[in-house]
């Protein structure tokens, strides 16, 4: 057992790293911080800034509201809206499954721990939910890579969206920055990358005595 267990602490760092990876995604995926617009219209968008998500549109507005009172006005993208860019629907998607194949990777990471743990040392068994695990890691971390570097390209290069009149929003900003939801989402695929390789690097020690029932 100790051998077996010497030679897991890739795989439980994996799991550490998976477990913080996954949590970051969520973070990133629940933030309206995904594009920061700065506008120069100030009679709607009384800051002059305007946060763009993956999930809604939102923005600090005076208007109608006491004076010395100010109001956050969000606006949620309903069903599928032709002026909406495609990086935005793309990442509601894809942060979904990076969240559901991150939960399977460390429910596949945590059953090969217990049998390690345990010293049941069944070779197939336990290096096969490794390497699933690993498996769902890296596709988890791919699928956070894509939206955050596609809307990573949008921000940089000063892209507009045609906002519906109902959005009080103008189609381009004076300018525009990366939100906190980008960096976060950085960390997040670099963890579950390095959690997916950790995982797949997972050798079953020769010396130990291997159950070869299925």
């Amino acid at each position: 057992m100790s051998s077996l267990v010497s030679t897991s602490h890739l795989q439980l760092a994996a799991f550490a790293l998976g477990t913080v990876g996954w949590i970051l995604c969520t973070v990133s995926m629940g933030l309206v911080e995904w594009r920061v617009w700065h506008v120069d219209n100030t009679t709607i968008i009384s800051s002059g800034i305007a946060w763009v998500g993956i999930w809604k549109v939102c923005f600090i507005s005076y208007l109608h509201v006491s004076p010395g009172y100010k109001e956050e006005f969000c606006h949620k993208f309903s069903g599928y809206d032709s002026s909406i860019p495609h990086e935005i629907y793309a990442a509601q998607g894809l942060l979904l499954i990076a969240m559901f194949m991150g939960l399977l990777g460390l429910t596949a990471t945590i059953f090969a721990l217990r049998n390690v743990y345990m010293g049941i040392t069944h070779k197939t068994l336990i290096t096969r939910f490794f390497l699933v695990g690993g498996f769902f890691y890296v596709f988890a971390g791919l699928c956070v890579l894509i939206p955050v570097s596609w809307n990573f390209y949008s921000v940089t290069h000063n892209q507009s969206i045609a906002f519906p009149p109902s959005y009080y929003m103008p189609s381009s900003p004076a300018a525009q920055e990366a939100g906190a939801a980008i960096p976060i989402g950085i960390v997040a695929v670099i963890l579950l990358l390095l959690s997916g390789t950790f995982s797949l690097s997972y050798r079953f020690p020769v010396t130990a005595n291997t159950t070869t029932k299925s």
